[in-house]
């Protein structure tokens, strides 16, 4: 079975929104990045963060990240879109059941850029296997703050593994602890 990662830039007070405009990719983060996406078959995203990768980046010019993201399926979460470009689906109206067959499918792990929404559920649904926090050493200062949509009460992580860039960055996975209804975890 294929896991769902989620990979988020996150700033030291919290911030997640607009990193295109604060996160620090010099060359050993960029070849961090692209040797990252050699794990990923597809990316599971939110209606926002699509619209943004799509607006962004599907005329790269010559980035290899963006190109090779723009070649990469893509699986839409939204209420409010008919209709996708740029290589993506649309995921239906029960994202539970569509990322449970996705996952259920052949093949290399899916990637989920960002942190909306969609993580709480989820992250309810037990759907999320890893969560990897990208922290940068900057402080952005005001913006969306990391699980600001999602309920507190439904992480109760386990570090599984730290890396540290040259560049100050910290990358933190976590293993989001899965709580049964009899409590046994």
């Amino acid at each position: 079975m294929r896991k769902l990662i989620e990979s988020t830039l996150v700033s030291l007070d919290g911030v997640i929104e607009s990193p295109e405009r604060w996160a620090i990719f010099d060359e050993e983060a960029t070849q961090r990045s692209m040797q990252e996406l050699d794990n990923y078959d597809a990316f599971v995203l939110g209606r926002v963060t699509y619209e943004r990768f799509r607006d962004n980046w599907s005329s790269s010019g010559d980035n290899p990240y963006f190109d090779r993201i723009a070649e990469m399926p893509k699986y839409v979460a939204s209420r409010s879109l008919t209709e996708v470009t740029w290589n993506a689906t649309l995921l239906g109206p029960d994202i539970v059941e569509a990322i449970q067959e996705l996952k259920a499918q052949p093949g290399k792990d899916l990637i989920k850029y960002g942190n909306s929404r969609l993580d709480a559920t989820l992250l309810r649904a037990q759907l999320i296997d890893e969560l990897r926090l990208w922290i940068m050493p900057v402080v952005v200062g005001s913006g969306q703050r990391i699980f600001e949509d999602t309920e507190g009460s439904t992480l109760s992580p386990t570090l599984t593994n730290v890396d540290r860039l040259r560049n100050g960055s910290v990358v933190l996975t976590y293993a989001p602890k899965h709580t049964t209804i009899d409590g046994d975890g």
